[in-house]
């Protein structure tokens, strides 16, 4: 069968890459999550009320906001991207990092794939300790960012 053949599939969610560009020190694992989230990206609305006119006020769009980008993964105990983060908490020293997060197809190709510009480490977290359960310790990484872009 021809690619072009090929019937037409939705993309899986579980199949991504992450990258970090401008990050120094970074281990192999240091890329590789579980969970990706805060792809968001929305117009602001500025309301402007017009003397005499009280049906309704004039909505008027105003700037891009974008929600933080977070990163859920196993807790590593040898980490450059977590030596990154501790630098910019405890220092107040860091360099920001360009992010690329690609959705892969089956062949490990990208589908799609967004830049996120200028990111730095806003929040680090790990998940609960409990006696009664035997799970991985998960650790959160939250990232605030100027902007991205989608690219094909």
């Amino acid at each position: 069968m021809a690619e072009n053949d090929r019937p037409y599939s939705m993309p899986r969610s579980f199949h991504f890459s992450v990258e970090f560009q401008g990050v120094s020190g970074l281990k192999s694992n240091d890329v590789k999550f579980q969970d990706v989230s805060g792809l968001i990206a929305e117009l602001g609305v500025e309301e402007i009320k017009s003397g005499g006119e009280n049906r309704f006020s004039h909505r008027l769009p105003t700037r891009a906001r974008y929600q933080n980008l977070v990163l859920k993964r196993g807790m590593l105990t040898d980490s450059g991207l977590i030596k990154w983060f501790t630098d910019a908490v405890e220092n107040f020293s860091f360099t920001p990092a360009t992010i690329v997060i690609k959705l892969l197809d089956p062949d490990h190709q990208p589908l799609q794939s967004w830049t996120f510009i200028k990111a730095w480490p806003v929040k680090w977290s790990i998940s609960e300790f409990k006696a009664n359960e035997n799970t991985v310790v998960v650790e959160t990484i939250e990232l605030a960012y100027q902007y991205f872009r989608r690219g094909g």
